[in-house]
């Protein structure tokens, strides 16, 4: 997707804050976090929504990653959220899937 802010990101086109990085995902500092420890997960290859992606193992991948990554980050223990969220209504602002992982103060329920 030439558009798509994630793709840039993803290809390097964008400057981000890498935290991980392997094949197929990259993880980085979400620009406007909504916790202390707010990553995004994004998969590099495109997909709209989680309702698009048919690859189970890719799912299973960004929830491997984020929870290495909560260890590294110092939340795994005291408790971490993870959110894919799935079209406008959900609060979906960019349409390439993405996980969040958030942590680092309790988190209310929405």
């Amino acid at each position: 997707m030439n558009d798509c802010i994630f793709c840039k990101i993803a290809d390097g086109k964008l400057p981000s804050t890498k935290l991980y990085e392997d094949n197929e995902l990259i993880a980085i500092k979400d620009i406007n976090p909504a916790a202390p420890v707010h990553v995004l997960i994004i998969p590099k290859a495109h997909y709209d929504s989680i309702a698009k992606v048919d690859d189970t193992a890719l799912i299973a991948n960004m929830s491997r990653v984020a929870v290495e990554l909560a260890s590294r980050l110092g939340i795994k223990d005291t408790g971490f959220r993870l959110a894919i969220n799935t079209g406008k209504d959900a609060g979906q602002s960019v349409e390439h899937v993405h996980m969040h992982l958030l942590g680092g103060k309790e988190l209310p329920w929405p």
